[in-house]
């Protein structure tokens, strides 16, 4: 009887990795077949020449450059000129400081002004009717989105299925993981499965939603975590399951939240004062572990702030821009950045200092479009970190093992050298599910994860997490062409850099290709903040996908 169910549990070790890859293959498989193509939204008619220019997005850039959107080749009109938009309450135009301005039914605005079908907008001295889209031929309503997604791709029901028999095969070996079955896994597994069908009937019925790529593999990784966390500690287990369930709700309520961007423009300040405000609690009121003072402690619950900061990070950085192609002052989110860093800086806390500088780089770059601006800011930042070395000469103790593990193997080195000892021992599909010794070293469901996936896992499924990780960047940014607002664009492009760079992080600090800076691999390791705030970074990235509102239109 052991023999065969050793046959069986070996058989789910090698079923696992195609049954998640299987998964990630679909949800990054219907990025390519959700563009909307050339359908125009409505159009510009060219009142002299009769000429039609279709309006394609939501946020259309209007001047003579090449660049622009829409592209008029007049000496009259500004390289960029103007803005052309779409919000709640319907098309609005802007005037980007343009030389001739905009002028809209003969009289020039100042300010985004709203238009209607019918009405005459002139750009540099020549003179466009806004019509509806049909008077371009071959016109089709570009929200029918659903026999192009679906086309040959897995439906959201039926892959949500293959999720949850990946974690109930999980939490089956699991249960034979010390020699003897038991049943808590398969609860922690039936859990996950429960939790996940309640949030994709909520959201079908009630918010009536087309697409759940980014949720099935938000669960699919979380599920793997909480599963490997279960295989070490049960108790742990249960408040990754809580901080997976508050994490959806939180991707909800993000996503509501920033479908009018206008709002979120309103709210950019109170949420940047919000974030500064839990930096400072975090200073008078935390709790140094490990040599970082990040954590408050409310009775049995522990907050890590700086977490949260990361979503009021981009939600502030993004939302300084408010028209495509204008050059905007970057002083507010520069203070505020400053701000941050500083904190980070008091708190001991290098690492997320680290990814906030990356992500102010990606919001920075994607605003201004300028490769000087980043170097200015590279070499601001660098001469930052020569006077911190300088004055706090202790930090660079922390990296004096870098790349030297193998010599304190048995001090300073000690976790990196077991990981790359542990994970080399799990070979290609791994030793099972809770059958691991790496588990016994300090911090290996948090900062040293990755080790984990390697060794109990195996190498197979840990390259498809990481790989499901990095393919969030290439998601953003083909999603992100055709989004309702540049606001999306770099909200998304900026969350999924955040979320790359902070596995790099943790995946090579571990493995000694980095210094080991202490940061969580999104979704998996443990601790709720972190939990909540990746899912938090992850609504960014489906609010960029023009699907995600299908419905309310």
């Amino acid at each position: 009887m052991k023999d065969i169910i050793d046959i069986i549990l070996y058989g789910i070790q090698i079923i696992l990795p195609l049954i998640a890859l299987l998964i990630v293959y679909n949800c990054f498989k219907s990025v390519k077949r959700s563009a909307r193509g050339n359908t125009p939204l409505i159009a510009l008619v060219n009142k002299v020449t009769k000429e039609k220019i279709p309006v394609l997005y939501w946020e259309n850039s209007i001047g003579r450059s090449k660049s622009c959107d829409i592209t008029i080749d007049s000496t009259t009109v500004s390289r960029d000129h103007a803005v052309l938009f779409r919000r709640e309450k319907g098309w609005f135009i802007s005037d980007t400081n343009s030389k001739t301005g905009v002028l809209v039914n003969k009289r020039r605005i100042s300010e985004s002004k709203q238009v209607y079908i019918n009405d005459v907008i002139e750009i540099g001295g020549i003179e466009f009717w806004l019509k509806e889209a049909k008077v371009i031929s071959g016109y089709k309503d570009w929200f029918s989105f659903k026999d192009k997604i679906f086309k040959n791709v897995l439906s959201p029901g039926l892959l949500l299925f293959y999720v949850s028999l990946f974690h109930v095969l999980v939490g089956i070996e699991l249960c034979f993981s010390k020699g003897q079955f038991e049943y808590e896994p398969l609860m922690v597994a039936g859990l996950i499965v429960v939790i996940s069908w309640m949030y994709f009937i909520i959201n079908k019925y009630l918010f009536r939603r087309i697409s759940f790529e980014m949720e099935s593999l938000g669960i699919l990784l979380s599920g793997i975590g909480i599963m490997t966390i279960c295989g070490s500690n049960l108790n742990d287990t249960y408040n990754q399951l809580i901080a997976m369930t508050i994490g959806l709700a939180v991707f909800d309520i993000i996503i509501l939240f920033i479908s009018n961007p206008d709002v979120v423009m309103k709210w950019r300040i109170v949420i940047a004062c919000g974030a500064i405000g839990l930096f400072v609690a975090n200073i008078a009121l935390g709790t140094i572990k490990n040599g970082s003072q990040n954590w408050i402690i409310l009775g049995p619950v522990s907050i890590q702030p700086s977490e949260f900061v990361k979503v009021a990070f981009v939600l502030v950085g993004t939302s300084t821009l408010e028209r495509l192609q204008t050059t905007k002052n970057l002083t507010e989110f520069i203070i505020f950045s400053g701000l941050c860093m500083v904190s980070l800086f008091i708190m001991g806390d290098f690492g997320t200092a680290c990814i906030f500088f990356v992500t102010f780089l990606i919001v920075a770059f994607m605003r201004s479009g300028s490769v000087r601006t980043v170097i200015l800011i590279c070499s601001a930042a660098a001469l930052g970190a020569m006077m911190i070395i300088k004055f706090k000469p202790y930090i660079t103790d922390r990296f004096s093992v870098w790349r030297h593990v193998w010599e304190h193997m048995n001090d300073m080195g000690y976790q990196q050298t077991r990981v790359m000892t542990y994970s080399a021992s799990g070979g290609l599909f791994g030793l099972g599910v809770g059958r691991g010794y790496l588990k016994n070293v300090f911090a290996s469901t948090s900062d040293l994860i990755f080790g984990m996936l390697c060794e109990e896992w195996g190498l197979i499924l840990a390259l498809i997490v990481v790989f499901s990780i990095a393919m969030l960047s290439v998601y953003s940014k083909k999603v992100s062409i055709n989004s309702r607002s540049t606001f999306y664009s770099i909200a998304a492009c900026s969350s999924a850099g955040l979320l790359l760079f902070q596995m790099c992080l943790n995946v090579f600090g571990a493995t000694d290709i980095l210094p080991l800076t202490g940061v969580t691999l999104p979704f998996l390791s443990a601790g709720g903040s972190s939990m909540v705030s990746t899912w938090g970074l992850l609504a960014f990235i489906k609010a960029a996908d023009e699907r995600t509102y299908a419905a309310r239109r």
